[in-house]
């Protein structure tokens, strides 16, 4: 067995909350550190809530943990790095400085041979024409930090309107895609590699709405979308689970972003599988064996948002359906609120 016995957690959101509860689980104990509300903080061991600049309480989170993990990527470079002279951070940092910036992402990718969107550095407001006319319209333009569930970006429809995000970014070209997968992988330490299958995603206004497994395309397109993933993963030399999101086009698969991190798109695996994402994100930081990502149902996962809080009732009703709620106070339109995992065969 590991020695490993507490994990730290930077960030006290759903992610957080589940993984405290997988690693329950297995007997281990998690640590949250959240500057802000924790619905993690629930049913993890202990809780500190505090900044990122708060070296005193950085110090001692970290000196109560064996390891530590994160379950978002935008915690700042300061905090890593008096966290990490104190204990290992895994998945590593290099994997965080990739996925924290859409252009170092962007570029990490085509370096390693995987194709992605074109895309333009647009530093500033006035490179942005340069761009457009580089790359075209539609195009999307994205901040390079910050921006997740469609925040932080803007449709470009023609060159003439070319309305800024207000940060440095960059400028994506459409792609001409089919559907949208994403793989989530797990690695560990000794390069052992697992995968889960590929799920198919719907958004709306840019927020995921439902992934559902099996995704119904050929068996080459998914054990591609899963090599890919691999192969993310080894380049990095990734510890944990990451989400890999790829469109599926004419000329192949894209990747279209990573998340170093259990990944929203990966939640049917708690219907779907006898080790789940977090379960399997769990062991790989505290260095124990992969467990098998084998599928062993057909699952639909939709997201809770907003307002859907008032079809709970129903859904406690409904049969062969997994209900997952993150604890939150208000439902404010947008907010993801849980999630329900549906097993169709």
């Amino acid at each position: 067995m590991s020695e490993i016995r507490s994990i730290g957690i930077l960030g006290g959101g759903q992610l957080g909350r589940m993984l405290s509860v997988a690693a329950s689980r297995l007997g281990l104990r998690c640590h949250i550190y959240e500057p802000g509300a924790a619905p993690a903080g629930d049913v993890a061991h202990a809780l500190t809530t505090a900044p990122y600049d708060d070296e005193a309480a950085l110090r001692a989170f970290a000196e109560s943990v064996d390891v530590i993990t994160y379950e978002f990527e935008n915690v700042p470079t300061s905090a890593l790095d008096l966290l990490e002279s104190i204990r290992p951070i895994r998945p590593n940092r290099r994997a965080l400085a990739v996925s924290q910036d859409r252009l170092t992402e962007k570029t990490f990718l085509n370096e390693i041979g995987l194709a992605t969107a074109p895309f333009a550095d647009v530093p500033s407001e006035r490179d942005l024409a340069t761009a457009v006319e580089r790359i075209g319209a539609p195009s999307i333009l994205k901040t390079r930090r910050m921006g997740y569930d469609g925040k932080g970006q803007v449709r470009i429809t023609d060159p003439g309107q070319l309305e800024w995000t207000g940060a440095p970014s960059v400028l994506e070209g459409f792609v001409d895609f089919s559907a949208e997968i994403s793989v989530i992988i797990a690695r560990a330490a000794d390069g052992q590699v697992a995968g889960f299958d590929p799920g198919l995603n719907v958004h709306e206004g840019g927020i995921l709405r439902t992934t559902t497994v099996p995704c119904g395309l050929p068996g080459k397109v998914t054990t591609d979308a899963v090599l890919i993933a691999a192969r993310i993963a080894n380049a990095l030399d990734y510890v944990g689970v990451m989400g890999v999101e790829l469109f599926v086009t004419p000329a192949g698969l894209i990747v279209n972003e990573i998340a170093p991190r259990v990944h929203n798109s990966g939640h049917w695996t708690q219907a779907g599988c006898a080790v789940d994402q977090f379960e399997q994100h769990i062991r790989a930081v505290a260095g124990l064996p992969l467990g098998d990502g084998k599928r062993h149902a057909d699952v639909v996962m939709e997201n809770l948002i907003g307002d859907d809080m008032n079809r709970v009732p129903e859904l406690l009703a409904s049969p062969r359906t997994q209900i997952h709620l993150y604890g939150k106070g208000e439902a404010r339109p947008g907010r993801k609120m849980g999630h329900v995992n549906r097993i169709t065969s």
